[in-house]
C-alpha cells in the first residue's frame, strides 16, 4: 500500500516590513524604501528594506547614514507595528478558507496543512498560485510559497526563490534537490553548529542526512538527532490549528538601545523592560514556556547568543528576568559595550497543561495572584501604567523597542 503524504504549504510575505509600507503608500512602490529607527537616536538602524533597497546593497542592521551611502535616494520609513500586524491577520485569514491547520512562524510568515481539504481547491500547485494572486490583490504584498510533504522542507522551498514564486520539494525528488544545499540553508542550524558540523566532515545537507545518527547524537544530543530525521523527512511537526492557543513558536522581544550598554545594572534595566513585556503577552495567550534565548549585539555589529531550559515553565516577568540574567552574566565578558539585546522565550504550552502542583508551584501561587492584579490594572489603565522600578531610568531605552514575536527579520 502506497504511503500517503501530507501536503504541506510555507507561505513567507516578501519584505513584509516595507512591503506593508509600499501598500499602504503606493508612491512608495517603485522607489528604494528601509524601514527605520529614529534617525536623530541611537537606534537609527535599517529594520527592514524592500528588493529595490536591496539590489542597492542596503542590508538589515545597517546605520541609517552607512544605507544612504549606499544608496542615495533611500526612502526611510518609521515603523508602524500595529499596522503590520493588521495586515497579518488579514493574510491569515485568507490561508484560513483553504484550511484550518494554519500555524505562524513570526508575524509574516505561516505552514499550512492542506493534506485533507487540497481535493476542494485543486492542484497544491494550484492552490500555491491561488494564494499568491489573492494575497496579491487584495492585500497588495506578495509572497513566497514552499510545497512539500514535511514542515522543514515546505520552508526550505518558500526560501529557494524569492520574491512572488512557488517552489515544490516533492517526496520523489527531495534528496535531489535538498541534499546539494549547504548546511545553513535549513533552520536550526546556525553559525556556531555549523563549523562543528565541518569538523566530522559535514558541509551538506546530504552528508547530514547520510552521517551515522548516533554519532550526531552523542555530538549534538536531541538537536543532532532531530536534524537527522528532518532531513530524512521523518519525524517533522505537526502543523498547529489555527485557532490553537500555543501554536506560536516562541514569544520575545528586543530593543536596541539609545546609548550602548556598558554595565551590568544598565543591562538589568534593560532586560527587566523586555522580561516584563515578554511574561504579559505570555499571560494574554495563556502560555507558559521553558527555554530562553539571549542574543546580544555589540558595538562592532557582530551578535553572540545563548539558550537555557528551565525545568519548570514559566510566563512570570522576574523568573523571566533571573533565567535571563543567569544566561548574560555567563555571556557577556563586560569588556565590549552592548547595542541590542534580544530575548525570546519557546518550548510554549498551554498554561492549564501543566499539572505538576509540586511544592515549588504551590509557593507561586503568589506570584500568579500578583501577576493577575497587574495584567488587570493594565488591561483597564494601559500597559505603561505599572512598569518595574528597575525600568524607570529610561535614558537607555527606546520608546518604540522593536517587537519581534518569534524571529527577527522580516525577510
Amino acid at each position: 500500500m502506497q504511503t500517503k503524504h501530507k501536503i504541506i504549504l510555507h507561505c513567507d510575505v516578501n519584505n513584509f516590513f516595507a512591503s506593508c509600507e509600499c501598500a499602504l503608500n503606493p508612491s512608495l512602490k517603485d522607489l528604494p524604501v528601509a524601514v527605520t529607527g529614529e534617525k536623530s537616536k541611537r537606534n537609527g538602524i535599517v529594520l527592514a528594506k524592500n528588493n529595490l533597497a536591496k539590489s542597492f546593497g542596503v542590508k538589515t542592521g545597517d546605520i541609517i547614514y552607512q544605507a544612504k551611502q549606499k544608496c542615495p535616494d533611500l526612502v526611510c520609513v518609521r515603523p508602524h507595528h500595529d499596522i503590520y500586524e493588521k495586515y497579518s491577520k488579514r493574510i491569515r485569514k485568507i490561508y484560513e478558507e483553504y484550511t484550518d491547520k494554519v500555524e505562524p512562524f513570526g508575524i509574516d510568515e505561516c505552514w499550512l496543512d492542506i493534506t485533507d481539504t487540497a481535493k476542494f481547491f485543486g492542484t497544491p500547485l494550484e492552490i500555491a498560485n491561488i494564494l499568491r494572486k489573492r494575497i496579491k490583490e487584495e492585500i497588495g504584498v506578495t509572497i513566497s510559497v514552499g510545497i512539500s510533504f514535511t514542515k522543514t522542507f515546505a520552508k526550505l522551498g518558500s526560501d529557494m526563490k524569492k520574491p512572488d514564486a512557488v517552489t515544490e520539494i516533492p517526496f520523489s525528488k527531495y534528496k535531489n534537490m535538498v541534499y546539494p544545499l549547504p548546511l545553513g540553508s535549513i533552520i536550526g542550524i546556525g553559525r556556531k553548529l555549523e563549523p562543528k558540523l565541518n569538523k566530522l566532515n559535514i558541509f551538506t545537507l546530504g552528508d547530514l542526512a547520510n552521517c551515522d545518527k548516533n554519532l550526531l547524537k552523542t555530538k549534538f544530543g536531541v538537536i543532532g538527532e532531530q536534524l537527522h530525521d528532518k532531513l530524512n523527512g521523518i519525524n517533522d511537526d505537526e502543523v498547529a490549528f489555527a485557532n490553537d492557543s500555543a501554536q506560536a513558536k516562541s514569544i520575545g522581544n528586543g530593543t536596541t538601545t539609545l546609548v550602548d550598554v556598558k554595565n551590568m545594572q544598565e543591562m538589568k534595566t534593560v532586560v527587566m523592560f523586555l522580561c516584563d513585556e515578554i511574561a504579559t503577552r505570555l499571560r494574554k495567550k495563556c502560555v507558559v514556556g521553558s527555554t530562553f534565548q539571549i542574543s546580544l549585539r555589540k558595538n562592532d555589529l557582530t551578535w553572540i547568543t545563548k539558550s537555557h531550559t528551565i525545568e519548570n515553565s514559566t510566563n512570570n516577568s522576574f523568573d523571566i528576568f533571573n533565567t535571563a540574567i543567569n544566561l548574560i552574566e555567563k555571556m557577556w565578558d563586560k569588556k565590549t559595550q552592548i547595542r541590542s539585546v534580544r530575548i525570546s522565550v519557546s518550548n510554549l504550552c498551554n498554561e492549564n497543561s501543566i499539572n505538576q502542583l509540586t511544592l515549588f508551584e504551590q509557593k507561586n501561587t503568589q506570584k500568579e495572584k500578583l501577576d493577575k492584579a497587574i495584567d488587570k490594572i493594565r488591561d483597564k489603565y494601559g500597559y505603561m501604567s505599572i512598569k518595574p522600578l528597575i525600568t524607570q531610568n529610561n535614558d537607555l531605552l527606546n520608546s518604540d523597542a522593536l517587537r519581534l514575536d518569534d524571529k527577527d527579520s522580516d525577510d
